[in-house]
């Protein structure tokens, strides 16, 4: 079973300059999700699909090996799927790897505990699914929209609000980790198929760093949550 971990890291970010290779708790964004993939002992290869000599270097440095993407599939346009469906067959012909599982790692979203992505791989394998989504779930979120100028509540009924433990469980989609299989990307050129499953994270895992305001509270939970190397190191010896 050959498992294989991809992180898209493009240039040219334009909420956070650099975004992916900004420093985040004295190391490069990437790196975290880099090491965080090396950790995992489910995940064969980590590659880093990147059109940025900066973020291939960085990649490298922290133990990745890199798949340089071709400009049309670096703009804000192109899909995150694009360039995975590129990296895999990069993979498949230079490296010669017949891949069984892809684990899509977006480098935005670091907050991941030692043992996430082993569970999440485990848990994708038990289901027979053919993707997998991370999830967490809120506590209590009350959704609004505007709609032709008036306010209308999304996910619950204002008129009856009732209790908040009587209303639907949802789940918010929070970008961490994605599993699927290279022939669901193929079919439906998308990361989700047609048996999905869901591993869930706790709330605090929901962030993720868009802009520059959003440092500050990832950096806290890495601090308050033990997210360094050394914790990793120690929970896969």
């Amino acid at each position: 079973m050959h498992t294989v971990a991809i992180i898209p890291a493009r240039g040219g970010s334009k909420g956070l300059k650099n975004k992916n290779i900004y420093p985040v708790a004295g190391k490069p964004l990437l790196a975290w999700t880099i090491q965080q993939a090396l950790a995992s002992k489910s995940i064969e290869r980590v590659f880093v699909t990147t059109d940025d000599p900066a973020i291939a270097e960085v990649a490298s440095t922290y133990g990745s090996e890199v798949i340089i993407r071709p400009p049309e599939l670096s703009g804000d346009k192109a899909s995150s799927e694009s360039a995975i469906l590129h990296a895999v067959g990069v993979i498949e012909r230079d490296y010669h790897i017949p891949i069984d599982i892809i684990v899509f790692l977006q480098a935005t979203s670091p907050l991941r505990k030692p043992d996430d992505i082993d569970n999440a791989v485990q848990l994708f394998l038990k289901k027979g699914a053919d993707s997998l989504i991370s999830v967490t779930k809120p506590d209590d979120l009350t959704l609004w929209e505007s709609r032709a100028g008036k306010w209308e509540s999304v996910n619950f009924d204002y008129r009856n609000r009732g209790m908040r433990q009587d209303r639907p469980t949802q789940f918010i989609e929070n970008g961490s980790i994605y599993i699927f299989k290279p022939e669901t990307l193929a079919v439906f050129g998308n990361r989700i198929g047609e048996k999905l499953s869901a591993y869930e994270m706790e709330f605090w895992q929901t962030w993720e760093i868009d802009t520059l305001e959003e440092i500050d509270l990832i950096e806290y939970y890495i601090t308050k949550k033990h997210l360094t190397e050394e914790d990793v190191n120690q929970s896969n010896p």
